[in-house]
């Protein structure tokens, strides 16, 4: 089946892509990974946790 141009521009894209869902998820671990720094940052404030020279 060979299709005009006229038909080509006509198509409407599918559903999301696996660039989209990867992009997605990257997006979502850096927030954890930054979620998780910042509260082990304030947990080691509040207890006094801090890393002492030698």
């Amino acid at each position: 089946m060979v299709l005009s141009k006229e038909e080509l521009w006509q198509i409407k894209g599918g559903s999301i892509s696996g660039t989209v869902i990867e992009a997605a998820i990257k997006v979502v671990n850096v927030i954890y990974n930054l979620g998780r720094t910042l509260g082990s940052s304030i947990w080691r404030v509040v207890n006094k946790n801090y890393c002492k020279p030698y």
